[in-house]
């Protein structure tokens, strides 16, 4: 997968391309620079016995990747399989890390997200 020129360049920057994806259960990767990775996994390992399929979920889904020449990282078979990226893939920034979605996946959650409406939770933010 190619990363966007405007991430890659902050991306060399921040951790020297030095990245690690993982496994959502919402059905897309995660993909952490890989000093926020490494805090991150740290907190993830002292979970509680209760969160071990959690920890699998996060941590036995772990892979690091780096950028190469041409501003690319390789996502192994198997994570594109987990969570059923095809040929169009989006890159998602939330701050800390990115999110990357099968094009089609995320237009259906986006969706899904509407039609259900906006969350209570949310009640007293305005734009």
């Amino acid at each position: 997968m190619s990363i966007p020129s405007k991430h890659r360049d902050a991306l060399q920057i921040e951790c020297e391309g030095r990245l690690t994806l993982t496994k959502h259960p919402d059905g897309c990767l995660l993909f952490y620079p890989r000093p926020v990775w490494q805090r991150l996994r740290e907190q993830i390992a002292a979970w509680p016995m209760a969160a071990r399929a959690w920890q699998r979920i996060f941590l036995g889904n772990a892979c690091d990747v780096e950028i190469d020449s041409a501003g690319r990282i390789l996502i192994s078979p198997e994570l594109r399989a987990a969570v059923g990226l095809s040929r169009e893939v989006m890159m998602i920034g939330m701050g800390s890390h990115f999110e990357i979605w099968d094009a089609a996946k995320l237009a259906e959650k986006e969706q899904q997200a509407i039609d259900a409406g906006m969350p209570d939770a949310l009640s007293g933010f305005s734009f």
